[in-house]
């Protein structure tokens, strides 16, 4: 896999997937919530709700639980008092590892999130310790198939939308884009026909940490599956690189 690979293409190269689609529901209802509270209910002025909105959609959560969750943030009940943490740490061999979660109880869910690393061969460190190593970008996947011009072409005409950068992969094609261009790059290219295997803001990693010890690699993969498992972790970063033949000896 890439460098630049995210765990989320993992978990589709490895067919992980929550089988419970409460879950999923669960979280992206906590992202409606907090969105609208923050910025309100008005979906055009308020980015991250419209973003959360989507992701919503693509993972077909009813629309009546999309009114719900909005009405509910913006409405401010007392019972919507979720809060925003980032937690981070180390996972094995001292790849970097963020957690983003929203939690009604900070001491529960800091607990948690350290039992889980420390059970798994990692260790939570303090705020900072390796925040310094991600950046937030705009992330468009798409199949290579779903190319209809050349790669010259299609990569002017991403630029031209106001992409940074645009790498072509053999099961691949990603565009990054800064979070503010990210909207636009998106509604461009979906204008000229085209659709994302996934379509979010991401924080990627600067540099990445390759690793070809299956044993090390099967506690790592763990550990992202546990703390995507976690109920109130919204998403979970790294700067791991797990190469492909790896992969299938420990799938």
């Amino acid at each position: 896999m890439s460098g630049h690979s995210k765990w989320s293409t993992i978990k589709r190269k490895k067919g992980k997937a929550d089988a419970e689609k409460g879950k999923i529901f669960t979280k992206l209802g906590r992202e409606i919530i907090v969105a609208a509270k923050m910025g309100g209910a008005n979906v055009e002025g308020n980015f991250r709700l419209k973003i959360a909105i989507q992701k919503a959609k693509a993972a077909n959560m009813p629309n009546d639980n999309i009114k719900r969750a909005i009405q509910k943030g913006a409405g401010n009940q007392d019972d919507n008092n979720f809060e925003e943490l980032t937690y981070e740490g180390y996972g094995p061999g001292g790849v970097a590892i963020m957690v983003n979660v929203l939690t009604d109880n900070r001491n529960r869910t800091a607990g948690e999130i350290r039992h889980i690393f420390s059970k798994n061969g990692g260790n939570m460190g303090e705020t900072g310790c390796v925040g310094w190593m991600f950046n937030k970008k705009g992330v468009l996947d798409l199949n290579p198939e779903d190319i209809t011009v050349s790669e010259d072409d299609f990569m002017l005409m991403a630029l031209e939308l106001g992409a940074e950068d645009i790498q072509f992969e053999e099961d691949s094609v990603r565009i990054l884009t800064s979070p503010e261009d990210f909207e636009e790059v998106k509604d461009g290219l979906e204008k000229e026909g085209y659709s994302f295997v996934e379509a979010d803001i991401d924080m990627l990693p600067d540099t990445t940490v390759e690793v070809t010890d299956p044993e090390q690699a099967r506690l790592l993969v763990r550990l992202m599956d546990y703390l995507d498992e976690h109920d109130d972790v919204q998403n979970a970063y790294n700067n791991f690189d797990i190469p492909d033949e790896v992969m299938d000896q420990i799938s």
